[in-house]
């Protein structure tokens, strides 16, 4: 497994999916519903909440549009859950 790859399997990052998975069904989404709404395969949605694929910057913010999240709680949730070292 390369360096990259393990990065989906920290706290912070295992934190960041939970709380997605959580934000979709406060929503009163399944995976389908939001991969419908993002335009992308149910698998896009089932794969980053698995941990088998990374999210990039936009495609959070993105998301967080979809499930109309307030970015600012999301991303304060994120930094205090985030380590202070990689």
């Amino acid at each position: 497994m390369s360096r990259l790859a393990g990065a989906v399997h920290t706290e912070a990052y295992r934190f960041l999916r939970k709380e997605l998975v959580e934000l979709r069904r406060s929503a009163g989404l399944s995976q389908a519903n939001l991969a419908e709404k993002l335009g992308k395969p149910a698998s896009y949605v089932a794969k980053y909440e698995l941990g088998e694929r990374r999210l990039d910057v936009v495609e959070l913010c993105i998301i967080l549009k979809a499930v109309t999240s307030e970015p600012e709680v999301f991303f304060g949730k994120l930094l205090d859950a985030s380590p202070s070292k990689l």
